[in-house]
Formats: structure tokens, C-alpha cells, sequence
């Protein structure tokens, strides 16, 4: 029994784990470093490109509850993020070298995992395949594809957030806090008066960005909308979105600021640290200029520019199974952002999903699918049940699960996502003991 894996990112290194420990032969196909995308640098399996954080680790935050989900269903990705987890409040931040060092290695050393490097031009003729090339697919894979399924793909853009070294900040200005947290804190910030605020909002929106293509729409992920195009919505938006310093008092003031700037630890030794949503397409040269105009970053010296780079990913309820298969080629699978979903966690999560499903294709058997009730379940139905005409990428939230039944009567939102947290897990169980089968240890 074998099963070919093209692309080893979070998805396809979650997709080919989850395959070979169910006794599948697996062919796992990296273009690195044959070829890199624009935006990855490293040679290793499963690189991080934008954030280093995998966002909540609270199982209030739907994707607190799907990373708890992965861990009870053994998955290779979270076991490598807690062992290089760094310091991040509540949320759950890795040392990306040592995290994609730890899945490189576990799977180059699998005894039923073989890796080559190469490009992949068209989509392998195999009986079993998952596709996981993710959002950067190179082109002539890209272009087969879309002649396959026979119309467009559609797209956005991802914006990537500058990396600073530690000691280039000025620590008598920036204070280390977590909103709403007692104690130090786990975040670098930099306070704004009004009127510093005003200047930054101003520099932002008179700064020369990095053009689209002339054929590209601007499409951007509500998520993840870089910076600029925030400050573009209103003077407000960023005071109210990624620089809203509620939760956070300056100890040289003893006052809140009018906004802040959260600065999140990229690696296990503090020697770098984010610009938290900050992601953006301005020119380098703007970025020096406007982010060292921040106050504490007048020296600020940059590990990582922001960059932008596009994201291509399929018209899910159009052309996928509930199993992840595409429904004009039987036995190829799709997994991770490829396949409709945004954020890192979410594609592995279904590059978890596809190799289970593969695994038991292969042997004739039904593979079981994820309860609805849990946030692998409500991807899955996302991915099934969405509007195709608008079709958009979705990360995991508590508006994709069913509603509470009976329904609560005047429960708070928090105490509402803990109970269907609880009912989540509660429903994995049995689904966990069925994936379980035939697993080797």
C-alpha cells in the first residue's frame, strides 16, 4: 500500500506521518531546495514563513480546541510545537528552526517514508495522492491542476510581519506586558502618545508599496489584511485592532497609551522578536523609515523585512469530498490551504485528516469522518457547506460549530465556547478510538 505526498509543509508532513503509522508506504515530494518559492529561505520540511505562532492555546479559542484535537489524534506538528515552544501568553509560539528541524528529522528517519527532492511539474499518476503544495504552488503544477478542475483558482494575498533583533530595541522605552495579565508579561510594547499614533497612521498611508500584478484583483484575507490597507479604513482602525492598548499600562506613565505596538519572541533564545500584525507590502526602504519612526525602534535592525506574496487555494464546496477527495479524480486528495482553509494550524490539521483518510482508502475500508461537532468537523463542513460563488478561506472559529442544544439562555460568549469546547471533545473520543485502527506504534 503506497501513497505519494506532494508538498512538505504543516499539511503534507502532518498528511505523510499519519499515513506511514497506519502502515502506508509513503512517497513524500519536496521542490526544495531543487526550487524555492518567494517565500520560503530554508531547506527544511515544514518551514514557517509568516508568524511563528500558532495562535490560542485556550480551549475558549476555536483553535486552542483544534490543536487539543490533534494531540489526542497523535499529530507530528503539535508534538514538534511543544517541544519548541517560546514564551507567548496564552498562545502557543515556536522556535520555527528548531520546530521544522524536529519534523525534517522525524520523517527523513521513518523507516516507511521516503523523501525526495524535486519538482513536481504535473500531478502524479499513482492511485493514491495528497496534495499539499499549499499556497505558493509552483506554476506548472498549478496550471495542470486548473485543467483539471477545468475553471480558475482563486486567490489573496498573505502579507508577511518584520522580525527585529531583541537588542536593537530600546528597553527603556518599551515595556514587557500580556493584555489583561499580571506579572512581566510575555510581549515587548511600545507605547504611542496621540500624537505619535497620528504620525504613524499619516507615514503609512502616504508610503509606496510593492504594486500588484496589472491581472490581479486586490484581494486581501480579512485576516490577515496588511497593515497599510488597515490604516486605509479608518485613523482608528489600527488603535482598535493589532495596536488597541487596552489591558496595558506604560509603568513609566502609569497611564494606558493611545495605542501600542506588541512585540512577540520569535526563538527559544529571545534574540528575535515580531512586529505583531504588522504584516504588510511596503517598500523596504518605507519599512526602515516609518517602523524605526516608532518610539524604542529608532535603531531597530531588521532579521526580516515584511514582504507579500500570493496565495492560491481551490473553490472547496465546488470540487472536494467530505474526505478531501477531488471529485473529478477519484483517489487525489487535497490538504491544507490548498484546499480552502487559512492558518497554519488549520492546514495541518487537514493534512491530519487527509492522511487518516488515505490510509483507510487504501486498505477498502470507509474512513471515519470528524464529528460535526468538532473543530476538525466544523473545517470539514466549511469546506462542504460554504456558498461556492464567494467561496473565502476560513480559520477555525466557534461560528463554523452547531449551536448549543437546548440553547443556553443568556450564557456569555466565553462560558458559551467552553461548553463547546467540552461537547467537542467529549464527541472526538469515539472518533479518535476508530482512527486509532490499525495504527502502528
Amino acid at each position: 500500500m503506497h501513497v505519494v505526498v506532494v508538498g512538505a509543509g504543516l499539511a503534507g508532513c502532518e498528511a505523510a506521518w499519519q499515513a506511514a503509522k497506519r502502515g502506508l508506504d509513503v512517497t513524500l515530494v519536496e521542490m526544495k531546495p531543487v526550487r524555492f518559492s518567494a517565500a520560503h529561505r530554508s531547506p527544511d520540511l515544514a518551514e514557517l514563513v509568516c508568524s511563528n505562532s500558532l495562535r490560542s492555546n485556550q480551549l475558549g479559542n476555536a483553535a486552542g480546541l483544534l490543536k487539543q484535537e490533534m494531540r489526542r489524534l497523535d499529530s507530528l506538528v503539535l508534538a514538534a510545537a511543544d517541544e519548541a515552544a517560546v514564551p507567548a501568553g496564552r498562545a502557543l509560539a515556536v522556535d520555527r528552526v528548531a520546530f521544522a528541524r524536529r519534523i525534517t528529522d522525524t520523517l527523513e528517519s521513518h523507516p516507511r517514508v521516503s523523501l525526495r527532492r524535486e519538482v513536481v511539474t504535473r500531478i502524479p499518476e499513482a492511485p493514491l495522492v495528497i496534495l499539499a503544495t499549499g499556497p505558493l504552488t509552483d506554476a506548472e503544477l498549478a496550471r495542470d491542476l486548473q485543467a483539471l478542475l477545468g475553471d480558475a483558482y482563486l486567490y489573496f494575498y498573505d502579507a508577511l510581519s518584520p522580525i527585529l533583533y531583541a537588542d536593537s530595541i530600546d528597553c527603556d522605552v518599551a515595556f514587557r506586558a500580556s493584555r489583561y495579565e499580571e506579572g512581566e508579561g510575555d510581549y515587548l510594547n511600545l507605547p504611542l502618545a496621540r500624537a505619535q499614533y497620528d504620525a504613524f497612521v499619516d507615514a503609512l498611508l502616504a508610503a509606496e508599496t510593492v504594486p500588484l500584478h496589472a491581472c490581479e484583483a486586490d484581494l486581501y484575507f480579512e485576516g490577515c489584511l496588511p497593515i497599510e490597507e488597515m490604516a486605509r479604513r479608518g485613523r482608528e482602525t489600527l488603535a482598535y485592532g493589532p495596536m488597541k492598548p487596552v489591558g496595558l499600562i506604560d509603568p513609566r506613565s502609569g497611564s494606558r497609551p493611545h495605542a501600542v505596538v506588541q512585540l512577540r519572541q520569535e526563538d527559544k533564545q529571545g534574540l528575535l522578536y515580531s512586529m505583531v500584525g504588522f504584516q504588510t507590502k511596503l517598500r523596504v526602504p518605507a519599512q526602515k523609515r516609518i517602523f524605526r519612526e516608532l518610539p524604542g525602534a529608532a535603531g531597530a535592525v531588521f532579521a526580516r523585512f515584511g514582504s507579500v506574496h500570493r496565495n492560491t487555494y481551490l473553490n472547496a464546496p465546488r470540487h472536494l469530498t467530505a474526505e478531501l477527495e477531488v471529485a473529478k479524480r477519484p483517489g487525489l486528495f487535497v490538504a491544507g490551504q490548498m484546499a480552502g482553509v487559512e492558518g497554519y494550524i488549520e492546514s495541518a490539521a487537514l493534512g491530519l485528516l487527509a492522511g487518516i483518510h488515505v490510509a483507510f482508502r487504501a486498505r477498502g475500508l470507509a474512513a471515519p469522518l470528524a464529528p460535526a461537532e468538532t473543530a476538525h468537523g466544523a473545517l470539514l463542513r466549511h469546506l462542504r457547506e460554504a456558498d461556492a460563488r464567494g467561496f473565502e478561506p476560513m480559520n477555525v472559529n466557534y461560528g463554523l460549530f452547531p449551536p448549543l442544544s437546548p440553547a443556553p439562555v443568556r450564557l456569555r460568549r466565553r462560558a458559551r465556547n467552553e461548553q463547546l469546547a467540552a461537547r467537542a471533545l467529549e464527541a472526538l473520543e469515539p472518533f479518535v478510538e476508530r482512527c486509532a485502527a490499525g495504527a502502528e506504534s
